[in-house]
């Protein structure tokens, strides 16, 4: 069972992983080629790495075969809590503060990573994990 426990944490950190790339790669690209602001940077690139994580920890490291509109549903009321608080952080370290936005969002996703784990391990996927059958 311990094992099978770190190789959770192992894969959803590195699904995290890509989805972190996914989340830096389109803030970059907005930062770098528009005149947004960091919240609109910061909000499409947030948005396209949680569909991108959720999709492959709910299949791939909770393999949960939970109803994908309840787990949905309890993910947006994550995003609820997260988004505000990390925009309004990043916004206030990048506009008010003049840090760099990319270590912001880096700090941002730092925080996504230990948090998200945490909820979805226990609240999201805690009651279904391991029930969604693969082909063998």
């Amino acid at each position: 069972m311990k094992n099978k426990e770190l190789i959770r944490a192992i894969k959803f950190t590195l699904f995290s992983i890509s989805a972190g790339a996914i989340e830096l790669i389109l803030f970059t690209i907005l930062d770098s080629f528009t005149d947004f602001s960091y919240w609109a940077c910061y909000l499409p690139a947030l948005v396209a790495s949680v569909i991108w994580n959720f999709t492959l920890n709910r299949n791939f490291t909770f393999k949960s075969a939970s109803n994908i509109p309840v787990a949905m549903t309890k993910v947006l009321l994550f995003y609820l809590i997260f988004t505000p608080s990390s925009t309004i952080f990043g916004n206030f370290l990048a506009e008010s503060l003049h840090w760099n936005g990319t270590i912001v969002t880096l700090i941002n996703m730092v925080l996504n990573f230990v948090l998200e784990f945490v909820y979805d391990r226990f609240f999201v996927f805690g009651k279904s994990i391991d029930t969604r059958k693969t082909k063998k």
